[in-house]
């Protein structure tokens, strides 16, 4: 048979026997305004150099999708990488630290200066411009770690340690191979739009479209608060002598991982305690202002900031922002005609307003509690602060001085909460905050919703819009970064969420996001949940601790 059908956006077309999907796409790249990089056949992410042999339905994507973001970063790495390398010799190196403003903060093993950094910059136009293939190979596991132990890549060497795949996949430019946990485009012209920002003499950012800002590059804006919380948390894991994966597998396959979660969950209680101290020492506080995004675990932080304040001899009042929701009629819409819980106008603002005024009078106030099943605030708390009682307040538009305009700023202390991770794959594949989170809430939506890893995936883009519209323009300016990762976790959450993730079928156009997660879990050696502490923030998603929400 000479033809194959296959559908394209619910529309059968017919190509002849072998046809590549990159031939496909070529007549189908006018419909989209990057490159497409990557196609999902069948629900499942295929090259573009795949030939169709059946009948098959296939979505294009180009950087503008999760998946297609993803490929695109880091095919940008590897070019980076290779540029580097071409420039300099086959010992300068990089190491992808953490996000940072719509890109990548990476360290190199050597200086460099603004004059370095355009000529690498100039490199990697050129291997984009030269249209180089990006070969893939499948290579038998033990001689991948012969290669990668030949150029001095601990890290791939240990990791390839913990797979049971007798073949893993690499990828070639040039004439250097390396290993990513993503598919990646076939060719270098499909990666065009990047830019590089310097910082320091062996620092800087790789910058990319993202679809959070109308697929453009955004100008480097510096965070300082955010980069002095990561690098903290990267000086911490040195000290711990775990830098990625592998080290923490080493860890758990030697017996050893119980001292490092007791370590880990007593640095995270003495940061809250500090952070409760400081909150204690500034008398004119009133009001202690907590956001972050979805699973971040502010219910246990801001249960945990309270009994640390208690210790003080403090008594918090708690306010959550979601017992503040308008009726359900009255909640607006979004650009879809949904109902849209997200943005500002969603929360009863004049009824808000109007409490925190006699709270902080010293009044007692009834308080609402939102009944999500009919739509409709009930009141049935009493609130009343003392003269040195504080109020916690916890949502996601809590770093938003529009919420609290009519409160003197010294009144006011804002916590920004969020698990920023730092502990990556190996030097040039990072697990990013994201993929934490969405683990996290995974395991935590099917434990206490019901809901099914296909649920929780399917609604994770528009989580994500509405942390960029509201929590994340304004993380900057929190008085403080609680960092709720907890460098152990994900050899947990891999017991957990794996089986939940392997029921998301073929059928299901999650099935591809549900791979990549299990492939990066089957990394990380097994920690069973039993040891991790009944206090610790991680019983919020896992269940059975203290701090219940």
């Amino acid at each position: 048979m000479d033809n194959i059908k296959i559908t394209i956006n619910d529309k059968e077309f017919y190509v002849k026997r072998k046809t590549t999907l990159a031939e496909i796409g070529n007549e189908f790249q006018s419909n989209y305004h990057h490159p497409i990089l990557i196609a999902k056949v069948n629900n499942t992410l295929k090259e573009l150099n795949y030939e169709i042999t059946k009948p098959k339905n296939i979505e294009f994507l180009d950087l503008t999708s999760r998946e297609g973001n993803k490929i695109h970063v880091n095919a940008l790495i590897f070019i980076l990488v290779v540029s580097i390398k071409e420039l300099y010799g086959a010992k300068y190196d990089i190491r992808v630290q953490h996000s940072i403003d719509k890109g990548l903060y990476i360290e190199t093993n050597f200086e460099i200066t603004e004059k370095r950094l355009n000529d690498i910059k100039e490199k990697m136009n050129k291997i984009i411009a030269e249209e180089r293939p990006i070969t893939k190979l499948n290579v038998d596991r033990l001689e991948a770690r012969d290669y990668f132990s030949k150029i001095g890549d601990k890290a791939k060497v240990n990791i390839l340690k913990y797979t049971t795949n007798t073949y893993i996949t690499l990828y070639k430019l040039g004439e250097y191979y390396d290993y990513f946990y993503t598919k990646m485009p076939i060719n270098t012209k499909q990666v065009p739009e990047f830019d590089l920002t310097y910082l320091q003499n062996n620092g800087l950012v790789l910058r990319f479209p993202t679809v959070y800002i109308n697929n453009q590059i955004k100008d480097y804006e510096n965070h300082p608060n955010m980069f002095r919380v990561f690098n903290e948390c990267h000086a911490w894991g040195e000290l711990m002598h775990i830098k990625n994966a592998a080290d923490l597998n080493a860890l758990v396959s030697t017996g050893k991982v119980e001292e490092l979660i007791r370590i880990s969950e007593t640095k995270q209680s003495n940061e809250l305690l500090q952070l409760a101290e400081k909150i204690y020492n500034n008398k004119d506080l009133k009001i202690v202002l907590l956001a972050g995004p979805s699973s971040s675990g502010k219910t246990t932080t801001s249960k945990k900031l309270c009994m640390f304040l208690r210790s003080f001899g403090v008594n918090p009042a708690v306010i959550s922002m979601d017992d503040y929701f308008v009726e359900r009629e009255e909640t607006p819409l979004n650009e879809e005609g949904k109902p849209d819980y997200e943005c500002l106008e969603a929360v009863d603002l004049k009824l808000f307003d109007n409490q925190i005024e006699k709270i902080l009078k010293g009044e007692e106030v009834v308080t609402p509690t939102y009944n999500f099943l009919t739509g409709n605030k009930e009141y049935n708390n009493k609130i009343k602060l003392g003269n040195s009682d504080v109020l916690v307040i916890e949502g996601i538009h809590c770093l938003n001085d529009k919420l609290t305009e009519r409160i003197p700023k010294e009144q006011k202390y804002k916590i920004y909460i969020s698990a920023l991770t730092v502990l990556n794959m190996d030097a040039f594949n990072r697990i990013s905050t994201t993929d934490t989170r969405l683990i996290r809430r995974i395991v935590r939506d099917n434990q206490f919703r019901g809901y099914t890893a296909q649920n929780t995936i399917s609604t994770w883009n528009n989580v994500n819009l509405g942390e960029e519209k509201n929590i994340f323009p304004f993380q900057e300016e929190a008085d403080s970064i609680f960092n709720t990762s907890l460098i152990y976790e994900l050899g947990v959450l891999r017991n957990e969420a794996i089986p939940l993730l392997e029921k998301i079928t073929k059928d299901e156009k999650e099935y591809a996001e549900a791979q990549r997660l299990i492939e990066i879990l089957r990394y990380f050696e097994p920690i069973s949940k039993d040891i991790v502490p009944s206090h610790s923030l991680l019983k919020e998603f896992l269940g059975g601790g203290d701090f219940k929400g």
